[in-house]
């Protein structure tokens, strides 16, 4: 009987009109898009239905190409590839530049999993490119500093490097959402130090004194109705005194240790979909409070770091007009460790 059935499923896909199944998740648009661009209607059907951590890099050029041309909403565009990404698996210290350097030989991008900053820069990446490329640049110009590929001017410290090096994509709205209620906390940055324990480089960067603010966990209703699609959020975490008054940090011990994007649910609450362990999740902003502060009282007393607040910084509406008055005409431009330009 059951060779019977499997000979009858074949004959009735053979009868059936080729790709009817796939195309059919396509809208009348998405198929004349494909058509226009010489994609297989049925491949972006298929594609559309599977995970973006299970793509191959051909399949990213296809699904980029495609996407690219039929949404035209770039908060869109972020929300659907973070979406897609969800369930990826979790791995901390995921790249590096091999094969460009030797000091870190991770690679310069990784598609089957993600760490938090990894997740953002992937998402944004992608969602600012049209073909496979173009995301590969695009990837390399969000990580390092102007662009210049290299261990030492990767964007390691997300306040103070990543926000600072990306201004073209995001703006720092903390203080216009936290008003009375921003806490300002303050970092000693030793890159030398840095560099020498992590990739025994010896690297004289002078000490940094940085200086920033956060709007505390507790208010986060102040920053809610304000936030859209997109934006990028910093997760504050420090060491709290026991005995000190709510959210107060000490000792300059609060540093960002954290990142994830804004996205509203169907009822337009608001949720943060973020890489950690032990896959990316999208969830209600309130929950990741309540998850985050469980163990506050047993972390304040061990001297252990936790959540204390978050940044927000806004999608800039035209980041690609902006990086062209950076880079010029053929933004984005990427220059490998050797001085030469890359060619992705």
């Amino acid at each position: 009987m059951s060779k019977i059935i499997r000979l009858l499923v074949v004959i009735v896909s053979l009868l059936s009109p080729v790709g009817e199944q796939a195309s059919a998740t396509l809208t009348q648009e998405q198929t004349a898009a494909c058509e226009q661009l010489s994609l297989d209607a049925d491949q972006i059907a298929e594609l559309q239905d599977k995970p973006l951590y299970k793509f191959t890099e051909t399949e990213v050029d296809l699904y980029l190409r495609f996407l690219s041309a039929t949404e035209p909403d770039l908060r869109q565009r972020i929300l659907h590839l973070a979406r897609k990404n969800i369930g990826q698996p979790y791995e901390i210290y995921l790249l590096g530049e091999m094969p460009f350097e030797p000091y870190d030989p991770q690679p310069i991008y990784c598609l089957d999993k993600s760490d938090c900053v990894v997740f953002a820069e992937h998402t944004y990446a992608m969602a600012l490119s049209q073909n496979w490329p173009s995301f590969m640049k695009m990837l390399q110009r969000i990580r390092y500093r102007d662009g210049h590929l290299g261990v030492t001017t990767r964007n390691h410290y997300t306040e103070a490097d990543w926000n600072k090096s990306n201004r073209w994509l995001v703006e720092d709205i903390t203080a216009e959402l936290a008003g009375d209620k921003a806490v300002k906390f303050s970092e000693t940055i030793d890159r030398s130090k840095f560099f020498k324990n992590r990739y025994q480089l010896q690297v004289d960067v002078p000490v940094e004194k940085f200086d920033d603010i956060y709007l505390p966990y507790a208010d986060i209703e102040k920053a809610k109705p304000h936030l859209e699609d997109g934006d990028f959020v910093n997760i504050v975490r420090g060491t709290v005194k026991p005995d000190a008054p709510p959210n107060e940090t000490f000792g300059g011990s609060a540093f960002v240790g954290h990142v994830g994007l804004i996205a509203h649910g169907p009822n337009g609450e608001v949720h943060l979909i973020h890489s950690t362990q032990p896959r990316v999740r999208e969830e209600p902003i309130e929950e990741y409070i309540a998850r985050s502060t469980k163990e506050n009282a047993a972390n304040d007393a061990a001297g252990k770091p936790r959540l204390v607040g978050f940044k927000f910084l806004r999608l800039r509406e035209e980041p690609l007009q902006n990086l062209r008055q950076i880079d010029g005409p053929d933004a984005p431009r990427v220059t490998l460790p050797s001085g030469d330009e890359a060619k992705f």
